[in-house]
């Protein structure tokens, strides 16, 4: 492994794991907000991401991942949010909301390195690894909203279209959910997902940083 290889994945660290675990988190808080109390229950309600972190999806997969594809894509996932449901108010609809709720969150969050960023370069900060963290802040959360935003069951896209269809449709939707994974893996070894999806996002968060 090079020497700017280890710079970059140590510069990650920290990104990573507040990408996933605090997405976790924001769909526990909006969970709760429509009437789900079991992520509370559960000790769900917090932004420590030691309580969200899962070490396979959180620290081994992305970690994996990086360094197959030299950087180029991130993908991994948090302790799964308890959810109930049937708890809410309005399921269908709220299902939207909380689905919702993770991508906001890393946009969130890719907005915020990029204004970091911007502070740093205007202190004469923003050299070295201050800046590593910082863009890798912005293009792993901008990886993180195109990937959970797949319109594919399970990823968040997918539910966000599950509960917008009608009730018929949206059990039809869900029966491609076993297969959800598959699909993902096919879209990404063909290169459609990284062309015309993730990759756009990426070059967008990345031009992003010049108009903050």
């Amino acid at each position: 492994m090079s020497n700017d290889l280890i710079q970059i994945v140590v510069a990650a660290i920290i990104p990573v794991i507040l990408a996933i675990t605090w997405a976790t988190a924001a769909e526990a808080y909006a969970a709760h907000h429509f009437g789900d109390t079991t992520g509370k229950m559960m000790g769900r309600l917090t932004l420590n991401p030691f309580v969200h972190l899962n070490v396979l999806g959180t620290l081994v997969v992305p970690a994996a991942v990086f360094l197959m594809t030299k950087g180029a894509v991130l993908f991994g996932w948090g302790k799964p949010v308890p959810i109930n449901w049937g708890a809410m108010r309005d399921p269908k609809r709220n299902m939207v909301w909380v689905s919702l709720a993770g991508p906001v969150c890393n946009l969130v969050q890719m907005l915020a390195w990029g204004v970091v960023f911007k502070l740093l370069s205007a202190m004469g900060l923003a050299d070295g690894f201050p800046r590593a963290v910082c863009m890798a802040g912005v293009l792993i959360n901008a990886a993180m909203f195109a990937f959970t935003l797949l319109p594919i069951p399970p990823f968040n896209g997918g539910r966000v279209i599950m509960g917008l269809l009608p009730p018929r449709q949206a059990m039809a939707f869900a029966k491609l959910e076993p297969y959800g994974f598959y699909i993902v893996l096919a879209l990404l070894f063909t290169g459609v997902l990284m062309n015309f999806w993730v990759g756009p996002v990426m070059r967008l968060a990345t031009g992003l940083l010049s108009l903050i």
